[in-house]
């Protein structure tokens, strides 16, 4: 481990709280250089629905590597791209009526926040953003400008500017919903808030404490964007790709965003990608007027269009997504209630899951101790205070239940600890 304290900087994180050498990784689990096993809830931060080396998705790419596919082009049309566009409109925009252009800002989900942004300001001509509470949207400056973790913004080393956080879905203190709030205050002449060019989102708060916001509440929020000509962003990067249950995780709320946000887990295999959908209208850019030299890597390409074929061309995956989901809140639920002392509170949606401790440290704990039991996940929320579960959505039956074993047994000493 020398190596990594004494050449690696210090801004390294996941390491710390996971103090092993990991060597290789197949499906749910990865294997330290030592041979033991680890189960993973963790899934990349979402980057792995698919899990570790999917078998369909390894073979698609070890095709075309033999082949001698072209593996970086920049923005030049290649048949891996082709594949790609096509199977991404005929699998997830054609069957949901959704109609996008498809820009490829960047190979991570802070480009596809940075390029919504961006375009959002030049076809508004305005230039403030309105975002929420406990959001988090990416850690590059416009990124960080919508995201509401203080630690997180503090570390800028500049002013965050041009935005306006609004409160989100639950709230404590507010009365009033953040879409009812931000009409009166758009509504009104004397408010003081200049009408913003886009709203920015994210359905489920995956860095925030894993906060679900009801269907209503964000059917709400698109009725005041549309009615306001505000332009809707939704930050799908860790959310989308089937983490709730459906693709989106706004389609069943029935919304259609003017932006969606995507990566992570779009690329299927853990390859960089990220994608920006902007209604064809809005698609204004000029060309190169957002570039980079990583904005399509082709491997990623191949991977990501047979992800789409093996798990989206019809609704298995989804169905067992919902229906696992289910049972991973009612286990979680379960939890809470052997410790009702505790005041244990269960957050989330689908395989984005969590339990919240009212005890400052105790979901850190209950990590640490998952970790020595062989399981990893990690902490959600500013402070730290939400044990977070993003298992990958191809886990069998068995795995799952065995990290909600492990969660369980390790929640009751640590509250035991922290009386």
């Amino acid at each position: 481990m020398t190596i990594f304290d004494d050449l690696e900087s210090e801004v390294r994180s996941y390491s710390r709280l996971w103090p092993v050498v990991f060597d290789r990784a197949e499906g749910s689990r990865l294997f330290s250089e030592d041979g033991r096993p680890y189960l993973d809830f963790f899934a990349g931060a979402g980057a792995l629905n698919y899990g570790h080396n999917n078998a369909f998705l390894k073979q698609a790419l070890l095709d075309y590597i033999v082949r001698d596919g072209v593996s970086h082009a920049l923005d030049m049309s290649t048949v891996a791209k082709r594949d790609f566009l096509e199977t991404f409109q005929d699998l997830l925009l054609t069957p949901r009526g959704l109609q996008y252009k498809v820009a490829f800002p960047g190979p991570g989900g802070a480009n596809a926040v940075e390029a919504a942004l961006k375009l959002a300001r030049r076809v508004t001509g305005r230039q403030s953003v309105v975002s929420f509470t406990n959001s988090y949207h990416g850690m590059t400056l416009g990124a960080l400008a919508v995201s509401g973790n203080a630690a997180k913004r503090a570390a800028a080393g500049v002013a965050l500017t041009l935005t306006t956080a609004m409160p989100y879905d639950g709230y404590p203190g507010i009365g009033e919903t953040g879409p009812r709030y931000l009409d009166r205050l758009l509504s009104d002449g004397g408010s003081g808030l200049d009408r913003p060019a886009a709203v920015i989102v994210e359905t489920v708060q995956g860095e925030g404490g894993l906060r679900a916001a009801d269907a209503d509440w964000l059917r709400d929020l698109a009725g005041v964007c549309k009615r306001h000509e505000v332009l809707l962003i939704v930050d799908d990067v860790q959310m989308g790709c089937g983490r709730t249950g459906s693709f989106f995780s706004f389609e069943d709320a029935g919304i259609t965003p003017d932006m969606v946000c995507l990566s992570k887990s779009i690329g299927g295999f853990g390859l960089p990608l990220a994608l920006t959908l902007i209604r064809p209208e809005l698609d204004v850019w000029k060309p190169g007027d957002h570039n980079g030299t990583f904005r399509g890597v082709s491997g990623s390409f191949v991977t990501g269009a047979q992800a789409l074929r093996s798990y989206w061309s019809d609704g298995t995956l989804e169905k067992s997504t919902r229906e696992r989901g289910e049972r991973i809140a009612a286990a979680l639920g379960a939890i809470a209630v052997e410790h009702p002392e505790a005041g244990l509170e269960v957050r989330g949606r689908g395989f984005a899951a969590g339990l919240r401790f009212a005890t400052p440290g105790a979901a850190r704990a209950v990590c640490v101790a998952a970790f020595e039991n062989g399981l990893l996940m990690e902490t959600s929320g500013a402070a730290g205070d939400v044990a977070k579960l993003l298992p990958p959505l191809t886990i069998s039956d068995d795995d799952l239940d065995e990290g909600l074993d492990i969660i369980r047994t390790c929640v009751g000493p640590v509250l035991a600890r922290s009386k």
